[in-house]
């Protein structure tokens, strides 16, 4: 068991971080509010319904970037970007792919084929889709720094509070500690299950 009882709620305008050591959940906990998977107890709401009924509502409202990129190698980067956009219901054009890129640092790379990059540039196509989507509501983005140099980190962590101030809700899990000038922030940390009497038990703590 990685966590229980977990309750937890948000209201627009928030940066809600999924703190924790390795192993304690928080790609499984990420996965679940997005529904990737399904909780064995209790429900996933958003604008308090369950968003197992909501279905396509909620996915319009959502953009999720996993840790895995979601790029496919045999396309360009430009390609990579439309593609995804145009999966999400929200299509941009070629010319607003190479401004979005631009903005993650991937001008003059906006033709190179997606397998000769190198992972942090991998990662960037895989971001700039969030330049794209301030109509969504609801961004869920595990480890969004990983692989990014300094620059790149500091132009997500503005994109990210841009966002939340405009009254989106992004979560989010990360190792590192990036600041993030976001108005309204909580954090939800995963300490890991412990057995007490015979029976697995779950720390977690939420703070605003």
């Amino acid at each position: 068991m990685l966590f229980s009882r977990l309750n937890h709620s948000c209201p627009e305008g928030t940066l809600v971080r999924i703190a924790g050591p390795n192993g304690t959940g928080k790609t499984t906990l990420l996965r679940l509010l997005v529904g990737l998977m399904q909780p064995q107890e209790g429900k996933i709401l958003w604008n308090g319904q369950d968003i197992r009924k909501l279905k396509e509502d909620f996915r319009q409202d959502l953009v999720y970037i996993g840790h895995l990129n979601g790029v496919k190698d045999e396309l360009t980067a430009r390609e990579n970007l439309m593609i995804n956009c145009e999966v999400g219901e929200h299509p941009i054009t070629s010319e607003q792919a190479n401004e979005y890129l631009k903005k993650v640092g991937l001008e003059g790379f906006e033709d190179h084929i997606t397998r000769n990059l190198s992972q942090g540039q991998r990662r960037r196509v895989a971001l700039a889709r969030l330049y794209a989507s301030s109509h969504a509501k609801l961004w869920a983005l595990d480890e969004p720094f990983t692989a990014l140099d300094a620059k790149a980190v500091a132009n997500l962590s503005d994109l990210i509070a841009n966002h939340v101030n405009n009254k989106g809700v992004v979560v989010f899990t990360t190792h590192q500690e990036v600041p993030i000038a976001a108005n309204n922030k909580q954090v939800i940390s995963l300490s890991g299950g412990v057995w007490v009497d015979g029976k697995m038990r779950t720390k977690v703590s939420q703070n605003a």
